[in-house]
């Protein structure tokens, strides 16, 4: 993962109001903070961020936060959050929390599959249980995505956690070996529409009858 460089302000009004006049002008109010670390608060191009989350294709970018005030200065930092509108998807607010290049972070990385299972093929359906894993691992480290392959997974395999090969000192920090995915059995499938088709002949059956007795 590489750093993108990240161009802020430093604001010093804060409310909803203030927060309205920033979004108006295309930019969004932001905080950077961290252990050690006095909270700054900041505002944020809105285009720049957008582009910023294009071309790292990860919710949680590492940046380098260029904040200018009387001086410039550059802060290390992780999109920790970005609280966005529920009906217009608009940014609101994002949270960058400072981190150091040599020590690791939690963050949550995806799921994806690779291949077509066994299981599959027969007719099995694939459940992800987990779609997000939190990983720990240096910042420049975090993988994109972790990727499983479940080519030869039957009907009833499971892989746990445990399972998940990593690289790069990749950690997947946990007390329980819990499933990540599994390969569930088309029967419940089978009953349900065995189940579908008794109701649908009770009714034709009830329907005949009901004939015959009005004859």
């Amino acid at each position: 993962m590489e750093l993108t460089n990240l161009k802020a302000n430093i604001r010093t009004q804060t409310g909803k109001g203030p927060g309205r006049v920033l979004r108006r002008e295309g930019k969004i109010p932001a905080v950077f903070y961290g252990p050690d670390t006095e909270p700054i608060l900041l505002s944020i191009d809105t285009s720049e961020l957008n582009q910023l989350l294009r071309e790292s294709g990860a919710s949680q970018a590492i940046v380098n936060l260029i904040i200018k005030n009387k001086e410039t200065s550059t802060r290390t930092a992780m999109l920790k959050e970005l609280q966005t509108d529920p009906v217009s998807r608009d940014y609101l607010h994002a949270d960058f929390y400072a981190i150091e290049m040599d020590r690791k972070i939690m963050v949550n990385v995806p799921i994806v599959t690779t291949g077509k299972s066994v299981g599959v093929e027969m007719g099995g359906m694939l459940q992800i249980v987990r779609r997000e894993l939190e990983v720990m691992c240096l910042p420049l480290h975090i993988p994109e995505a972790i990727e499983i392959d479940i080519t030869d997974l039957d009907i009833g395999d499971s892989i746990h956690v445990d399972e998940i090969p990593l690289e790069d000192d990749v950690e997947i920090p946990t007390d329980v070996n819990y499933t990540v995915l599994t390969i569930l059995s088309p029967i419940k499938e089978e009953e349900e529409i065995e189940e579908e088709e008794e109701v649908e002949e009770g009714v034709e059956e009830e329907e005949s009858s009901t004939a015959d007795a009005e004859e």
